[in-house]
């Protein structure tokens, strides 16, 4: 179920809101995880039983890694170093072992295996991750172990964030998992935030979507120059706002629930290097590779050579984190080579001028979400070539999606990719004039309200409908 059909947004999500006001404090978060693992079995069925093993493997090893704590190390070690060696093998099977068993294949191995019969549990990247930061935190005494299950089970499985991230640290929500309360300003804020992802979800990133699959369905040999350009313009302004959109509804989910999630995106388009862009974009990941594994490597505490050992290890691993694939390996090592130019100062982006520092990431970035959108190796670099002018075809089929209105499109995308609106309403509350907050405020209710009926109308007029990370 995604947050932008007709059956969440008209029934399970306000279904969901009402109970919750009218039950008592003490009873909702029993309700709220019944209705997420509701959520869950709704697109995945027999796989709700993956996650409810999930939910006990966790819970269980947090109350060993506590119990052992201040009695005895190794065993505190022993419980965490089982309790992730399940959490990994789980998502090792599930993600990875078709790509494992095509590479024995490839080196002469050969394996009976049956890999039509396993399907890929939706989320169960987002959700192993944060079942993995929880244990460690308990073991680092950086929070306290939660002896309720329900709780923890609630953590977990919670909707709002729990099949496309953000990847929430228990720490973060435990004491609003305890007790929260909820006020209109909250919930107000929640809304708005909900509608505006919707919108950057129907609105932008489905509009380019259409263009950005027509580009990447023309056999990679015979599309033209200016139509591979446009194509991974569009799709970079799909993943975007497709991402930072779920990001968003995910955020206003919370907060019509009483939670307060961390921000998952910054503008990462306006950044001036790659090290900039990755403290930009999907947030709560990049912090968590940052915080369980790069730093425990030895970060940047030790020589340089291992520290770029480090951020190599560490970008392989987000590649493959993404995706079972070479292409996706081979994104994040390219994110990782440029990172590490930047830090031994190889590339010192630092003296360029302001627009060398955007135009450096931005052609970056894009080089990067070819490899990330096509479907081989050599599908991401035959589009690269035809980029770049060494391999022209003369496919212009996708004009043919370009209208006045796509082009409308593609130009909020760019603008909403800054932080103008930010910039604009800060400027505004920050007026000593009070009757233009007034009208300003009510000027914005309005807005919101419209831009919710006008993403209702596009849902009704499209089929077009995915979220690109429901696949990691």
């Amino acid at each position: 179920m995604v947050f932008s059909s007709f059956v969440f947004l008209f029934i399970f999500l306000p279904s969901v809101l009402i109970i919750n006001f009218l039950l008592k404090q003490e009873y909702r978060n029993f309700f709220l995880l019944i209705a997420s693992l509701g959520f869950y079995a709704w697109g995945e069925g027999i796989l709700l039983l993956l996650m409810l093993f999930s939910i006990a493997i966790n819970y269980i090893s947090g109350l060993g890694i506590n119990y052992f704590i201040n009695k005895s190390i190794l065993g505190s070690k022993v419980f965490l170093g089982l309790a992730i060696a399940i959490n990994l093998g789980l998502l090792l099977y599930y993600k990875y072992a078709n790509f494992i068993v095509e590479i024995l294949q490839d080196f002469g191995f050969y394996l009976e295996y049956d890999h039509q019969n396993i399907l890929l549990p939706i989320g169960i990247s987002f959700f192993t991750f944060q079942g993995i930061s929880y244990l460690v935190d308990v073991a680092r005494q950086e929070t306290s172990v939660q002896k309720n299950v329900f709780h923890l089970g609630l953590y977990i499985s919670f909707f709002p964030q729990l099949i496309a991230g953000p990847i929430i640290r228990y720490h973060d929500v435990a004491l609003e998992i305890k007790e929260r309360t909820t006020n209109i300003d909250l919930f107000t804020s929640g809304v708005i935030r909900f509608i505006r992802g919707l919108a950057k979800k129907v609105i932008i990133a489905n509009n380019a979507a259409l263009i950005a699959d027509q580009a990447f369905s023309i056999p990679m040999d015979s599309i033209s120059q200016s139509s591979a350009w446009i194509g991974i313009i569009c799709y970079s302004i799909q993943i975007y706002f497709d991402f930072s959109g779920y990001s968003d509804m995910a955020i206003g989910l919370g907060k019509m629930l009483g939670f307060n999630f961390k921000e998952n995106f910054n503008y990462p388009y306006i950044s001036k290097s790659i090290q900039d862009f990755w403290r930009r974009w999907h947030i709560s990941l990049s912090t968590w590779f940052r915080d369980y594994l790069y730093i425990p490597l030895g970060g940047n505490r030790k020589s340089s050579w291992r520290t770029y050992f480090n951020l190599f290890l560490v970008f392989f691993v987000t590649g493959l984190w993404h995706g079972a694939s070479w292409n996706f390996i081979f994104w994040g090592l390219f994110h990782g080579f440029f990172l590490i130019l930047e830090r031994s100062k190889i590339l010192k982006t630092q003296n360029w001028p302001i627009f060398l520092q955007h135009l450096y990431v931005i052609l970056i970035v894009i080089i990067g979400w070819v490899f990330f959108r096509a479907e081989t190796m050599l599908d991401g670099f035959s589009y690269l070539k035809t980029m770049l002018g060494v391999s022209n075809g003369d496919n212009s089929i996708i004009f043919l999606y370009i209208n006045n209105y796509s082009v409308l499109i593609i130009l909020l995308a760019f603008i909403f990719s800054t932080p103008i609106r930010r910039i604009f309403n800060e400027k505004i509350m920050n007026t000593d004039y009070g009757l233009i907050k007034v009208f300003y405020l009510t000027g914005t209710k309005l807005f919101y309200l419209a831009l919710l009926l006008f993403s209702i109308v596009e849902l009704a007029q499209s089929g077009y409908n995915p979220f690109i990370y429901f696949r990691f």
